[in-house]
């Protein structure tokens, strides 16, 4: 292909790169190439693939000295050169909105990517021969231009998503291979966050070239953008993640803000990783902490039940951030708190809830608030005693998640709450002994290790009750009444650990 004749046009921004570069021809080429992949005419089939190959060939041509080349104020010349042909690659192998879903595009997508991916091995085989070679800043500089659009090429195509195939994952992760070792970085968290003090890493450079396509009319144009920019947040962790707040948190937000289930969750991921590698200062400064708090609970409202289970860890790492501005004097009752908010919410939902999978996700975070909140408990006694009398009552398949995670919310409530719990012994005594007679004649739904840890939790259940019964004798006449053996063993080992004898359970 003759570049020449591809060239009709430039831009004033590529006019002005060509007369920086102009005593080089060498640099004038790459120049043109940058224009053609920047035209619209680049994305078909034969224009890309003469486009990449003059690439390749020229790439493969040139003495690794002369990518380099320049002195003094023209250092930058061929360096920011390369880093716009970079920057092209990457945005021409990036899938499209189209390519989201899979179909017959995402196989064009993977081709390019793998095309894409064996110019940019080459050019860092280039950059690691002169860092062999060169003494001085020149292959640093170019380095410098180069990782970021390398490192977005290959955590886009490298994970596993409907616009990669095999083979260009394969090439994708050889590129990130090759860039560590060219960058002398152990894993991509030192290569993101520099592998000692003394190394600034490059965060700041791949969140800027992120930037223009995180905004809240941009994100989607790029399916793999939130895909790059959530799984590179994952990689920083404390202490180096907070000095990116003010990059990291806004665009966490955005996709958490969403009308797709699958967006929310992973905004919320994004921002539980926040919350937990980030300081508690930090957060509460200019209110960001409250901010969190409104995004992430308004999704408590969403049906989903593993956007609810994900924003349940969340907020239960956030609301130790959020109390630290609460301060009880000891003169009257203690204020409110977030937490108490969504507990509350939470029992509104789990009362009229039928589905499986909701009722599953709320009880199995119910206990981490029953240990949060401890004797404040009893702010939701009378909800939580129907909730747990309820949940009781209901099959939950054979595993039995939810009515396990409820018998340990009980143990839970009344360990913290026991002065409370006498007025309620007979409600409670009954729903416990309805459950174990329902397991112990349960023929064949539920597996004998499951049926064994509920009679087990139920029997601790009823050991605590049985205490804060303070001796009333409340088990006494049913081993007389009960014809059910299995029960009535149950009910003696409680009967036994009430008079003193010892118990291997709680």
């Amino acid at each position: 292909m003759e570049l020449d004749s591809a060239l009709e046009a430039p831009s004033q921004e590529d006019s002005n790169l060509s007369e920086e570069l102009s005593h080089s021809a060498f640099g004038q080429a790459f120049s043109k190439i940058l224009h053609c992949l920047a035209r619209p005419e680049a994305r078909r089939g034969n224009v890309k693939d003469a486009v990449l190959k003059d690439l390749g060939d020229l790439i493969e041509a040139t003495e690794f000295d002369r990518l380099f080349e320049g002195t003094g104020a023209r250092l930058r010349g061929m360096p920011e050169t390369l880093g716009q042909v970079a920057k092209a690659l990457e945005k021409y192998a990036a899938p499209s909105k189209e390519e989201e879903g899979g179909g017959d595009g995402h196989s064009e997508a993977a081709e390019k990517a793998a095309q894409v991916g064996l110019l940019f091995l080459k050019l860092l085989g280039k950059v690691e021969t002169a860092k062999n070679s060169l003494v001085g800043p020149a292959w640093q500089t170019g380095l410098h231009h180069l990782a970021g659009p390398v490192y977005i090429f290959a955590i886009t195509h490298s994970l596993e998503q409907p616009w990669t195939t095999p083979r260009s994952r394969e090439v994708a992760r050889e590129v990130l291979t090759s860039l560590l070792q060219v960058t002398e970085c152990g894993s991509v968290a030192g290569f993101l966050h520099g592998e000692n003090e003394d190394e600034k890493g490059r965060l700041s450079v791949i969140l800027g070239l992120l930037k223009p396509d995180l905004y809240k009319e941009s994100w989607k144009n790029n399916p793999a953008i939130k895909h790059v920019f959530s799984w590179t947040l994952q990689q920083v962790t404390r202490p180096w993640l907070s000095q990116h707040l003010e990059r990291v948190l806004p665009a966490s937000l955005v996709i958490s803000d969403d009308y797709q289930t699958e967006n929310k969750i992973l905004g919320v991921h994004c921002l539980h990783h926040i919350v937990l590698n980030v300081p508690a200062a930090d957060l509460l400064q200019y209110n960001r902490a409250q901010v969190l708090y409104h995004a992430i609970s308004n999704h408590l409202y969403t049906p989903e039940h593993h956007l609810i289970q994900a924003v349940l860890l969340c907020l239960l790492d956030l609301f130790p951030i959020l109390e630290k501005t609460l301060h009880w004097k000891g003169d009257g009752a203690r204020p409110t708190t977030h937490c108490d908010e969504v507990l509350r919410l939470i029992l509104t939902h789990m009362e009229p809830e039928h589905r499986l999978l909701l009722r599953r996700t709320y009880a199995r975070n119910l206990p981490a608030f029953v240990n949060r909140l401890g004797i404040l408990t009893v702010r939701h006694l009378k909800r939580l005693e129907r909730v747990i009398i309820g949940y009781l009552e209901v099959y939950d398949g054979p595993e039995e998640e939810a009515r396990l995670k409820i018998l340990e919310t009980l143990k839970l409530l009344m360990q913290h709450t026991w002065p409370r719990v006498s007025c309620r012994l007979v409600v409670l005594l009954k729903a416990l002994l309805k459950l174990i007679c329902d397991v112990a004649r349960d023929p064949n739904l539920t597996p004998e290790s499951v049926k064994s840890a509920l009679l087990q939790e139920a029997t601790d259940c009823l050991i605590l009750l049985d205490r804060c019964s303070q001796g009333r004798g409340l088990l006494a006449k049913i081993p007389q009444s009960c014809e059910d053996r299995k029960v009535v063993n149950y009910i003696r080992k409680v009967q036994q650990v009430s008079e003193g004898a010892p118990y291997n359970g709680t």
